[in-house]
């Protein structure tokens, strides 16, 4: 969406008198907010534009708004704020009693984070913060402070160009879909894209591809049905069905196990009543929307909306492109009376969905050690079904079970994981799925066993966190950068400390051995001592790999450490292994 430049000022006082009618804490560290229904019209409210959203939706007869936009105030800021302002924090000040009047008449809000010009100025979160913990940070904040069960994610343009960040953004989704779980939380995530007539271009495809392949469950996907900026005449109504078709047909392959009936229940479109940014050939007009709702009700679509509510009159005629008016002849809210109706309705029974999470998500045990993790469902939407719960991954000398192995979506499972003296050190991911009439959902939980006596590296990709490694002060597992996996391991240089971390192993007494392993940052040193002594060290700005051979002695026992050099700054190290 195509945001005009924020009025600061304006929101600053629309802050200041919601303060003044007094805060409205909203907040809520428990689960108490209703799903949205599953066919919903939730127009676009542009939030910088100083208007009160409970009064424009009470006027126009809405119920549901998505609210734009939610960004950084500068690139490399991890801090949300609405619309980048600092006057307008993620706070129950900031819109509280407008979002509270909502609820109070049966409606709610969804969130959106991005937007055109966040995506073009580096203050899409995901974007603008490396840290994929504090991405996911800043979306429970919102969650908790509006007590919302919807998050949706505008990315176009350069976000969409920014692999980084698109993967960055569907960890985040993943851990706040696991936070959400654990905690009895409703919460979906929906993502609006740009879009052909005829489905997702590779970019938009891409974003989803991630958001498979991290696990990250997206629960709608909205398409911008305007702005083609492709110089072809358009009907606009007709190029929404066909984009959505084609949408229909790439979710049908990123989700095979998904009936035809689910994967409609994952589209939205978004029109722009009236003449787009692009022009005159780009007209959504008051008969493209009777068409439009049909449509939507009789392939079941989830969402409608418009970009935006203050558009939905026709007070500019001519005007393409406008953020206040339409620029064709309409009655006020001509588009969202006829759109409204589709709140609640949308083609009959809802379809049924359920996610699943693992806490803790990983656990180190010694060999003849156990672990045991809560397996946690929640339904996403739809009505509660039967899931029935396995576990997979688990190597030889480990032994994986659930109790009860059947929940109704809701209940919980113990995963429980029995090791023997026989089994091989390391780290292993274990997969649990849960599968239902819907489809199948899981949740990764990593184990790590300890060598008996060290007797091989133990979490060289560092995705258990540090153990069994030891750390001088400072020294942590970070999610970027990370050479492979989802972590890596930060030294700590200071001026006073090296950083260094080891790991003590048994080794095979006399024996040649290499080290190897991949690091980052300047003086990165990757070395053994005690019954070995051997090291190497490399300065750079990217990935490097170094390999460090060397022999036992008649002991076997060797230190395998890492660390940086007095007073240079962090260093960086992944991927390490001993063979």
């Amino acid at each position: 969406m195509r945001p005009r430049t924020p009025l600061r000022a304006v929101l600053a006082t629309t802050a200041m008198i919601l303060a003044a009618f007094g805060i409205v804490t909203v907040s809520s560290t428990a689960a108490s907010a209703a799903p949205l229904p599953s066919h919903v019209y939730a127009p676009y409210f542009e939030a910088w534009m100083g208007d009160d959203p409970a009064a424009l939706a009470q006027q126009s007869g809405v119920k549901y708004l998505t609210m734009a936009f939610i960004q950084t105030a500068s690139k490399g800021s991890c801090t949300p704020l609405w619309n980048g302002d600092t006057g307008s924090p993620i706070a129950s000040s900031t819109f509280g009693t407008s979002i509270s009047s909502l609820k109070s008449a049966g409606g709610d809000v969804i969130p959106s984070f991005g937007g055109y010009t966040a995506d073009n100025t580096g203050t899409e979160i995901a974007d603008s913060c490396t840290d994929v913990g504090q991405i996911a940070a800043a979306y429970e904040k919102v969650i908790t402070t509006y007590d919302i069960t919807r998050i949706d994610l505008d990315t176009e343009d350069n976000s969409l160009k920014n692999p980084a960040g698109i993967d960055r953004r569907n960890k985040a989704v993943k851990q706040v879909e696991d936070w959400a779980a654990a905690n009895g939380r409703t919460v979906q995530f929906s993502y609006t894209l740009p879009t052909t007539t005829s489905g997702l271009s590779s970019d938009g495809l891409a974003v989803l591809q991630s958001a498979v392949a991290n696990n990250a469950r997206i629960d709608v996907v909205n398409l911008m049905t305007f702005d083609y900026y492709d110089n072809a005449s358009h009907q606009m109504a007709n190029d929404t069905q066909t984009a959505a078709t084609g949408l229909h047909g790439q979710l049908a392959s990123l989700y095979p196990g998904k009936s035809s009936a689910a994967l409609w229940s994952m589209i939205g479109v978004t029109e722009m009543p009236g003449i787009d940014d692009f022009g005159a050939a780009e007209t959504f007009t008051t008969a493209n929307a009777t068409q439009v709702e049909n449509w939507a009700v009789s392939t079941g679509i989830n969402t409608l909306s418009i970009w935006a509510l203050q558009r939905d009159n026709g007070g500019c005629p001519g005007t393409g492109g406008s953020g206040t008016c339409s620029g064709i002849a309409q009655d006020t809210w001509y588009f969202s009376h006829t759109f409204e109706p589709f709140t609640g309705g949308g083609g009959g029974t809802p379809v049924n969905d359920f996610s699943v999470a693992a806490s803790p998500s990983s656990a180190a045990v010694n060999p003849g050690g156990s672990a045991s993790a809560t397996v946690s469902t929640a339904v996403t939407s739809g009505s509660a079904q039967s899931v029935a719960l396995t576990a997979s991954g688990a190597p030889s000398g480990v032994t994986a079970s659930l109790s009860p192995a059947s929940v109704t979506a809701g209940g919980s499972s113990t995963l429980k994981l029995t090791t023997t003296s026989a089994a091989a050190p390391g780290t292993y991911p274990i997969t649990v799925t849960g599968k239902a009439g819907s489809g199948s959902h899981s949740a990764t939980f990593t184990l790590t066993v300890n060598g008996s006596g060290g007797g091989s590296l133990v979490n060289g990709g560092f995705e258990s966190g540090l153990t069994p490694w030891t750390c001088q002060p400072g020294g942590t597992a970070v999610n970027s950068p990370v050479h492979s996996g989802s972590h890596a391991l930060q030294v700590a240089a200071t001026a006073s400390q090296t950083g260094e971390c080891d790991q003590s192993l048994t080794l095979q007494a006399n024996h040649a051995y290499t080290l190897t392993g991949w690091v980052q940052g300047g003086y990165a040193y990757l070395g053994v001592s005690g019954g070995a002594n051997a090291s190497t060290w490399a300065s750079s700005t990217g990935w490097t790999k170094l390999t460090v051979p060397f022999t036992t002695d008649s002991t076997g026992k060797v230190t395998v450490y890492v660390h940086g050099w007095y007073a240079q700054g962090n260093v960086y190290a992944d991927d390490l292994s001993v063979a």
